[in-house]
């Protein structure tokens, strides 16, 4: 394979122009993945559908027995379902898709002489990558500058990463899993380094696209409430069909009907049995939900993570760029017990030293905000003196490792001999390496108190020299193994979010608990939550404390604490699971690639969008867009809201559902004249779709939304309470309907279809009734027309209209079975109609008056 010809500045990349115009020629960046539903694809489900093949047998039956009219009518409005949806289908989908849009990889390039961050798909060859830790590579490239350490076990199954050395010479690619080579392929992760590299290949022509692996996109999970929909639905589907094939042949052999009459008959009953709306509320419910949140700067990567946003009980969040703005600034240097506030404009000669190996101690073109916070301070505080060092590389580094919070750069001597040495960390990891004596580990320690009771996060900094005997020596295992001179101490603040004070009471009246994860000194994680109103609690863990205590143990701490300090990213999987078997359900924040196992830990993880690593918005279920703890709340009313919309949607189904049973069955039971046929209950559906994924969809949230505790994890919209309410309300509607319907046979002596006129169209309206009725318990008064649903007004206007053209025009009155228009069945209809209503509003009394009870929602 030729090596490519890439005309890149490495410096300024390409021109904005110059990628679209090889975006245009190579296509996206994208690996073979998923595609979305084809139109015939849908087709073919829907009629897979058990409604939809009754449909069909039904028309065949209308046919059988000469009813054209009847039979067309009916068949077409076969084409009608397929179109609803299709509609259905295609909001959904657009919905996935632009989740699918936000959630693909992002690169971070350089264009036009400018960092830019793009869609990974927006990735092109002669793009110049610039890669951090944690940071997955969005296409083949070569390493040009920097130094990387590289997972490539996604390629080639070997656990251990390899090294990535720079050339700046453009060459053909050598295979995955070379180390000291400066290829870098699409898909792996960079575990280590900062580097520069210009992309070769992209989508297909990819190392990963070559061999088909799937893995920009990933299909969407089933949820818990869409597989228990699916066994409530196949359980109903039986139970349908047995009534149905009973109730055909009592009307067939016992009551002497045509086998086609009791067919049709049949298929009314089971048609009105199933309520095929629920897989189309989860679906439609959790697709736009999640949408819906998208546009609050929260992005959901996995649907069915919304359905647990309602139920969490405890977050636990870091105080870093979180709780925090994330704009970390060098505020307070401290030497030998003399100190510098950033506020004034002349840094002493005190403190040059101490600045100078702050500097040395941090990379150049640092990624950590304290580590921007220590060049920018350095650069613009010695400027033009002797204490910058922008030129010097470090030969060797130590970094952080968990039982020495402090990390070492080495550079060489004055001599060959010699080596010098940066060092900055924990105040007190600082303070260990330089073997001071007590005293002096105290008054450090004073002074680092001091400072974080003001806020302020402390570093401790100090300098140190090494002299080998032999060039060849190898490097010391360990940081102890040097002599170190402690230099000072350098604080920065980081101010919390105006917004986070109101969303951390929010959270509080929803019964919340907010649990603070940070790696900085306790004092100043006490100082942030105070200001920002988290926890009054004196007490907070530690790091090494967590570390000594078993799980039982730290199971009862975490009851005292809200705030976890010095602590390890490993750590946070450990009290994920401390808290989960404690029966809390958890939601967790991280950024980084050690946070990644307690992401997906959590029952619902948050990875950080701004700063957080690829890795971990890959482990996680939401990504925050932009950081900020109040769009985590909001997240959370979201997920709330979604959850009751279901319930209401539900409630309202299964209520409808029974009238429409009992209407169909009885009649026939009863020897009366059949009420509902086939074309009234499709008719009947198709009202009660639109009332199900687009009314109660768009319902607004209720007023006490966050005043509630969090829902258990296990509730369901297909509980008992919720269910058993619906199914009164249903039966009551029924009773009226079913006795008006007697008394006008039985002793006015109407015609069938003046009684199918009157009883079909209080069933109707009563349809809207119940939307009333189900869209908040919490308000005693049925007819609560609150104008926050703008749906609610179309819905009646469609019903209307539905049912005048049903009344009125000759061609669909003769289908339907209906008596010309006239003032008794309509008085007929409008009294059923008021006995329903009044119905449905003795049970909102009955229901605010026993408060005892469990909550239905």
């Amino acid at each position: 394979m030729p090596t490519p010809t890439l005309q890149t500045d490495t410096l300024k990349g390409l021109s904005s122009a110059a990628a679209a115009r090889r975006l245009a020629a190579d296509g996206p960046n994208l690996l073979p993945g998923s595609t979305p539903k084809t139109l015939f694809g849908i087709v073919l489900g829907v009629m897979r559908e058990p409604m939809f093949l009754m449909l069909l047998v039904a028309g065949g039956i209308y046919l059988a027995l000469g009813d054209r009219a009847e039979a067309l009518f009916l068949l077409a409005f076969v084409f009608v379902v397929i179109g609803i949806t299709l509609a259905q289908e295609r909001k959904t989908q657009r919905a996935l898709e632009s989740l699918r849009d936000l959630s693909a990889p992002r690169a971070l390039v350089i264009r036009d002489g400018q960092e830019q961050r793009i869609a990974g798909r927006e990735v092109v060859r002669g793009d110049v990558l610039v890669l951090h830790e944690g940071d997955r590579v969005a296409a083949d490239a070569q390493l040009v500058q920097g130094q990387l350490t590289v997972d490539e076990s996604l390629l080639t199954g070997e656990a251990v990463p390899v090294n990535k050395l720079p050339d700046p010479q453009m060459r053909e690619l050598a295979a995955p899993g070379g180390d000291g080579l400066p290829a870098l392929f699409a898909s792996t992760v960079v575990t280590k380094g900062v580097g520069l590299a210009v992309v070769q290949a992209t989508g297909t022509a990819t190392a990963v696209g070559r061999i088909g692996e799937a893995l920009a996109t990933t299909g969407e999970a089933t949820s818990g409430l869409q597989q228990s929909s699916r066994t409530l639905i196949r359980n109903l589907t039986v139970i349908a069909l047995l009534l149905a094939v009973s109730l055909v042949l009592i009307n067939w052999l016992w009551d002497g009907r045509s086998l086609l009459e009791s067919l049709l008959s049949g298929i009314a009953l089971a048609m009105a049995i199933l309520p095929e709306e629920i897989p189309v509320i989860l679906t439609v419910f959790l697709a736009l939900g999640a949408w819906r949140i998208a546009k609050a700067k929260v992005l959901t990567r996995r649907v069915p993570a919304v359905e647990a946003l309602g139920a969490i009980t405890v977050l636990a969040v870091d105080k870093t760029g979180t709780l925090t703005q994330n704009r970390m600034q060098v505020a307070e240097l401290a030497v030998d017990g003399a100190s510098f506030s950033a506020a004034s404009d002349e840094l002493p000669e005190t403190f040059h030293t101490l600045v100078e190996f702050a500097m040395l101690a941090t990379p150049a073109d640092p990624f950590d905000p304290m580590e921007k916070a220590i060049q920018a301070f350095g650069h613009a505080r010695l400027a033009g003196t002797e204490h910058i060092h922008d030129d010097r590389n470090p030969e060797f580094q130590y970094d952080l490792v968990p039982d020495i919070l402090a990390m070492t750069r080495v550079f060489s001597g004055a001599r060959p001999d010699t080596y010098l040495l940066a060092t900055k960390g924990a105040s007190e990891a600082v303070a260990d390496l330089c073997h001071l004596s007590e005293a002096d580990r105290q008054a450090i320690q004073h002074q680092v108190e001091a400072m974080a009771a003001r806020g302020l996060r402390v570093l401790g900094v100090a300098k140190g020299g090494w002299q080998v005997s032999h060039p060849d020596t190898p490097w010391p295992k360990t940081q102890h193994d040097f002599d170190f001179r402690f230099l000072g101490l350098v604080g920065f603040f980081d101010p919390p979010r105006p917004e986070v004070p109101a969303a951390v009471a929010e959270c509080r009246a929803a019964g919340v608990r907010v649990l603070m994860l940070t790696g900085d000194h306790p004092a100043t994680a006490r100082a942030i939550a105070r200001q920002v109103g988290l926890s009054e609690r004196a007490e907070i863990i530690t790091g090494p404390e967590i570390a000594a205590l078993d799980d039982d143990a730290l199971r009862l701490r975490l009851k005292q604490v809200d705030l976890c300090a010095r602590l390890q990213p490993e750590q946070k999987l450990r009290l994920v699971r401390v808290l989960q078997q404690s029966g809390e359900v958890v939601a967790m924040t991280g950024d980084g690639v050690n946070d990644a196992p307690a992401l997906k830990a959590a029952d619902v993880g948050i990875a950080m969008g701004e700063r957080g690593t690829d890795v971990a918005r890959e482990a996680a279920a939401l990504v925050l867009l932009d950081d900020s703890f109040a769009n985590i709340v909001g997240a959370i009313r979201g997920g709330r809201r979604i959850y009751d919309n279901i319930t209401k949607a539900t409630r309202f189904v299964f209520a409808v559902h029974m009238p429409i049973v009992a209407l169909a069955l009885l009649p026939a039971l009863l020897h009366w004249p059949i009420l509902l046929l086939p074309v009234h209950i499709v008719l009947l559906e198709l009202l009660i779709d639109p009332a199900c994924s687009i009314v109660f969809e768009a319902e607004p949230a209720v007023a006490d939304l966050m005043r509630r505790p969090p829902r258990p994890l296990s509730a369901s919209p297909f509980a008992l309470g919720n269910i058993g309410y619906a199914l009164v309300q249903g039966l009551g509607i029924a009773a009226l309907l079913l006795g008006g319907y007697a008394l006008l046979q039985h002793f006015a002596g109407w015609a069938e279809s003046d009684l199918r006129l009157a009883a079909f169209t209080a069933l109707v309206l009563a349809l809207f009734l119940l939307i009333l009725a189900n869209r908040d318990l919490a308000h005693a008064a049925l007819f609560n027309l609150r104008g926050d649903n703008p749906w609610l007004a179309r819905m009646f206007i469609g019903v209307a209209l539905v049912l005048a053209a049903a009344m009125v025009i000759p061609a669909l009155r003769e289908v339907m079975g209906f008596a010309k228009l006239s003032l008794p069945p309509l008085a007929a209809a409008l009294g059923l109609l008021l006995a329903c209503g009044l119905w449905l509003q003795a049970l909102r009394w009955a229901n605010d008056w026993r408060l005892h009870w469990a909550p239905i929602e």
